[in-house]
């Protein structure tokens, strides 16, 4: 193989393992502000992980809380007719990526629904379309699509 063609093969790998860090970077990325973390971390769900709290967390993700506009039914972040090319910053996360799943807590995740998420679309949810107890449910149902 010709020096030229090894460049360009090395190059490339270089290239995709780049991509799949700077992804996998902001993914990991917090969200919330560095002076609030902690305080967010130690947040925990007060509801029990029932069947019925997650059918109501479902019931309000699909309905009134309107997650699926932009998360998608699946949760793949992946929205229903959605021009992305007009959100400001990242995209909506994708609730189906273990790493995302494994990083975030759930107090973290409840202070965006009420705070909303700086450097993204993503608007405060508490109290202004849902309560703290519907948060809670929704974060449950969240979860469940890293199989928690």
């Amino acid at each position: 193989m010709g020096g030229g063609r090894l460049g360009l093969i090395v190059g490339a790998l270089i290239g995709v393992v780049t991509v799949a860090w700077s992804a996998d970077s902001e993914v990991l990325r917090p969200r919330v502000p560095s002076d609030q973390i902690e305080s967010a971390r130690a947040v925990t769900n007060p509801l029990p992980a029932t069947p019925a709290v997650l059918q109501n967390g479902k019931s309000l993700f699909e309905g009134k809380a309107f997650c699926r506009a932009c998360h998608g039914l699946e949760g793949k972040g992946l929205g229903m007719d959605l021009d992305y090319s007009t959100f400001k910053g990242p995209l909506p996360r994708n609730f189906t990526d273990k790493m995302w799943q494994q990083a975030r807590t759930d107090g973290e995740l409840f202070w965006i629904l009420k705070n909303g998420s700086p450097g993204t679309d993503m608007a405060p949810f508490i109290p202004l379309v849902l309560t703290e107890e519907e948060a809670w449910q929704v974060l449950m149902y969240v979860r469940s699509f890293g199989g928690r």
